[in-house]
């Protein structure tokens, strides 16, 4: 932009992009349930334009309430339009709130629409020379178009100057008018010329260049599209009105005045949190940190803090005595790596009352770094502190640190409380855990990031190549909100019994068995991986070759827009569904669809396993094993799954695929070493038996109890037949129906699932109900419990909040409800598995015995045990498990030995 060139005005349409992005955005909703998604994709493109145009002048212009000059026009304006849905009217007044609260000038005109009122601004504008911008996405806009104003659409990222207009309707701007009172307009109920569509209004326009010499020329149009034309010519010239913006608006606002004002922080923190917003929140949280004369409450950041970084022996000394005389201390290490196996300690920090902490560095490497206190020196005189049971610690995910310092010979006890899993239990839907989300949704407090002291991508550093200078005050933070963070959410968990519970019996205890595990790791095989490799390499060529036969051509397998031409274009087949963007779908549930009829979708279902399988774990885990134990050494996750169930990653050992051979024998490669053997015990429909005790169930109840198939006595019930006379077939069904209601599929799933037409499936369903109402009933009253108070609970108080269970999108609030009647199974399953693994534990230690516990893998616990006492471990791991909670029913373990994981399984 020149010296003398004005900055434009934008002109933004707000109705047209709340509508767009409710459309266009997924239903996204806050964890009361209230819808977010249009409110989130219209500030997103306010902030994109004001950032790409850093606006002088700028308005936001919705459609007033009530009728317009063109209802009193033409009464069936817009009459076909739905009303505004609930779950996008609800966001009108935080969006109008948060555009207001953004110091944005926002104009609604009655008896005008938007297009009418930015048409007035934008040629009063450009009349005095000033470029315009319109921000939108509606193409009736294009009619304004000329050299001063243009059209910009945030959502698709495409702008519309004059020649961009003739590109895309194939008419000049000052013809955009007439083509639209040609087409009409459906969803505004304008009425068009019958059969007219663009290529026709174009091909007119072009051939007599205007409405007006259409009309005239009338009586020479040949054929049927002629006859419509003239018996159109009456109303004709009523769409072309309709259609025409209205440039002339009487307004009190001058484009000169729309001004943006400064943006109001504090309402815009109460929206943003309201709406949670977490990353717009963060970044004025930040602003106001920086800037404290900017600071209106004392909700914006944590009180004073006081940070100390520890380079003297006396300083270290004067923290010690702090620490032993503390009744609860934060802390925390910083490392060379967040792979617990290879990571170094670089320091540790520590806070003993709030906004007082200190970071004690004892190996930062960098030219110039001052003189450190020796690192074993620290940790030894560290040591009898660390591993005392009595003090009592605090921390974030303190299992890291419970690895890092195990690899220095301090074991690491007293962890009383761990702020990650007081954020988990209290609100397992979260969608984070990690300190820097929760400083911010509790503390309202914007934290340095790692990224902020290290860097990002390739040029990050290493903790231990940070200046001393920023990273003390980083790594006390983490320690001082650590603190506050416990003494904000430890009262919240306190005072909910059964959460407390949940927290201080299941998940703390699990936290150094997790440890435990994790260090020790599994054995594997490797060179069993690398000959597998080779084979499913081999296999993959074999099916590739037979693709290439059927298809009659070579592409790439793993190309989707390849395979859609192969599937679609060239083979013709059905196309079952779309994507986002208009394509043939080539996804994994389209493609099984297709393989029941067609051989090649089936074939590429089998060659896509074949390659997960090989990239994920024969060829990955050979390079995740610890070069000199042999080992691989997973990490557990305890707040990532809502229900309460475990995670592992790097490597996921618990998806490794088992009804499939290629899957199972990737689990031989997990090996016992020599004069050992692997022992697996997995609980035995865990799931049916929680439901027969939840829903009480006089039938199931009674099946259980004495020890009956349950899919053979459901398909007794369902089918009206004697346990003897069931079939393989019919057991099939009845086991596909126990498990499908667990989690809520409907009759439609369920015909899809046996292959059978849908009135066949309800029919199963409803004999199932008729010969179970307990389970009805629970499911009935679950689903109501669950409306009335947002969240519904394990057997043993795990909470698990269901945001969307009143939503108003259908879809949305089916998903909840089937969520509510599955949780409290899943997670009463998972309680289990991790009381049981607590429970085993103890058992081992108490009767000394040479075995660990190495894997869990949902309702599965796998351990090493000596060969010498495998008889006794194997009876008293049944035991606990099975004494790990007392239900209605008796809960049974399957126990397996073998010298591998495939074999014990």
């Amino acid at each position: 932009m020149t010296r003398n060139q004005k900055k434009p005005l934008v002109l933004v349409d707000g109705s047209s992009y709340l509508y767009r992005a409710f459309h266009a955005l997924p239903p996204l909703s806050n964890s009361r349930g209230e819808a977010t998604g249009a409110v989130y994709g219209v500030i997103s493109m306010l902030r994109k334009l004001i950032t790409d145009y850093a606006p002088e002048h700028i308005a936001v212009i919705f459609d007033a309430k009530g009728k317009t000059f063109r209802d009193d026009l033409y009464p069936q304006y817009k009459a076909n339009r739905p009303p505004m849905p609930e779950d996008l009217r609800e966001q009108v007044t935080p969006l109008l709130e948060i555009v207001k609260a953004m110091g944005l000038p926002m104009l609604q005109v009655e008896g005008v629409e938007a297009d009418d009122v930015i048409g007035t601004l934008a040629q009063e504008a450009a009349r005095r020379g000033q470029p315009v911008i319109i921000s939108t996405g509606d193409k009736d806009m294009a009619q304004l178009v000329d050299e001063h104003i243009s059209l910009v659409n945030t959502m698709t990222n495409t702008s519309m100057d004059e020649s961009g207009v003739q590109e895309k309707f194939g008419v000049r701007p000052d013809q955009i008018v007439d083509y639209l009172a040609l087409v009409g307009d459906t969803s505004d109920n304008v009425p068009g010329v019958p059969k007219v569509g663009p290529k026709t209004a174009v091909k007119w326009l072009e051939e007599y260049g205007s409405l007006d010499a259409i009309i005239a020329n009338a009586e020479q149009i040949k054929g049927k599209i002629g006859e419509n034309l003239r018996s159109s010519l009456e109303q004709l010239p009523l769409s072309k009105q309709l259609v025409t913006i209205k440039c002339d608006v009487p307004l009190e606002q001058h484009p000169d005045n729309l001004r943006p004002a400064d943006p109001d922080r504090e309402a815009l923190i109460h929206w943003f949190k309201h709406m949670e917003f977490k990353t717009w929140l963060g970044d004025l949280l930040e602003d106001a940190q920086a800037d404290p004369a900017a600071r209106k409450t004392q909700e914006v950041a944590p009180a004073k803090a006081e940070y100390e970084t520890i380079l003297s022996e006396d300083a270290f000394k004067g923290w010690l005595q702090k620490l032993q005389q503390a009744s609860l201390f934060a802390f925390d290490t910083e490392t060379t790596s967040l792979d617990y196996m290879q990571a170094e300690i670089v320091g540790v920090s520590f806070a003993t009352e709030v906004g007082h902490a200190a970071y004690l560095p004892v190996a930062h490497r960098y030219p110039g770094a001052p003189e450190q206190l020796d690192r074993d020196y620290v940790l030894n005189a560290l040591k009898p502190l660390l591993e005392d049971p009595k003090r009592i610690k605090v921390g974030q995910h303190m299992k890291y640190d419970m690895n890092v310092l195990a690899r220095y010979g301090i074991e690491l006890q007293g962890v009383g409380y761990d702020t990650m899993l007081e954020s988990y239990v209290l609100d397992s839907t979260a969608t984070r855990h990690d300190m820097d989300s929760l400083a911010l949704k509790y503390l309202e407090y914007k934290t340095v990031h790692y990224e902020d002291v290290a860097g990002k991508g390739a040029k990050q550093i290493g903790f231990d190549e940070v200046d001393l200078e920023i990273a003390g005050h980083y790594a006390a933070e983490d320690a001082d909100i650590t603190l506050r963070l416990h003494e904000t959410l430890w009262p919240k968990l306190a005072g909910e019994e059964s959460l407390r519970m949940v927290f201080e019996k299941i998940e703390m205890p699990l936290v150094p068995i997790l440890s435990e595990i994790e260090r020790t790791g599994v054995l594997v095989d490797v060179d069993m991986l690398h000959a597998q490799s080779r084979e499913l390499e081999q296999h993959m060529r074999r099916i590739e070759k037979e693709v290439f036969d059927l298809s009659g051509e070579t592409f790439n397998l793993g190309s989707p827009k390849q395979l859609q031409a192969i599937l679609y274009e060239k083979l013709q087949l059905p196309i079952l569904k779309k994507t986002k963007t208009g394509q043939p779908s080539t996804a994994e549930d389209v493609l099984q669809e297709l393989a029941l009829d067609y051989p090649l979708p089936k074939l590429i279902l089998e060659y896509r396993g074949m390659s997960k399988l090989k990239s994920t774990y024969t060829d990955r885990l050979p390079e995740q094993v610890d070069p000199d134990s042999g080992r691989v050494h997973t990490s557990y996750h305890q707040a990532v799954a809502a229900t309460g169930r475990l995670s592992s990653s790097d490597p996921n050992l618990q998806n490794i695929p088992i009804r499939n051979e290629e899957g199972r024998r990737i689990r031989k490669a997990f090996v016992a070493p020599c004069g050992y053997r692997m022992v697996a015990a997995d609980y035995s429909q865990i799931e049916l038996r929680i439901m027969a005790h939840l829903s009480k169930d006089e039938g199931l109840l009674k099946a259980f109890a004495e020890g009956e198939d349950i899919h053979r006595a459901t398909a007794a019930e369902v089918f009206g037949l004697a346990r003897e006379q069931v079939t393989q077939e019919q057991r099939r069904s009845a086991k596909a129906i126990n498990f499908g209601l667990i989690y809520g599929m409907s009759a439609f799933g369920l015909a899809r699932q046996l292959g059978i037409e849908r009135g066949a499936a309800q029919e199963y369903v409803d004999l199932y109900f008729a010969r179970y109402p307990g389970v009805k009933n629970y499911m009935d009253q679950t689903r109501a419990l669950a409306h009335d108070q947002g969240y519904v609970e394990t057997v043993f108080g795990r909470r698990l909040y269901l945001p969307d269970i009143n939503a108003k999108n259908a879809q949305v609030r089916q998903y909840a409800e089937r969520t509510a009647i599955n949780a409290p199974m899943q997670g009463t399953a998972a309680d289990i598995i991790k009381l049981a693994m607590i429970k085993v534990h103890a058992w081992i230690a108490q009767h000394n015995m040479d075995m660990k516990m190495i894997m869990q893998v949902h309702d599965e616990l796998v351990f090493e045990v000596s060969d010498k006492e495998l008889e006794k471990a194997k009876e008293g791991i049944r035991n606990c498990m099975c004494e790990a909670a007392s239900l209605s029913v008796p809960l049974v373990v399957d126990v397996g030995v073998g010298k591998n994981w495939d074999e014990a399984h």
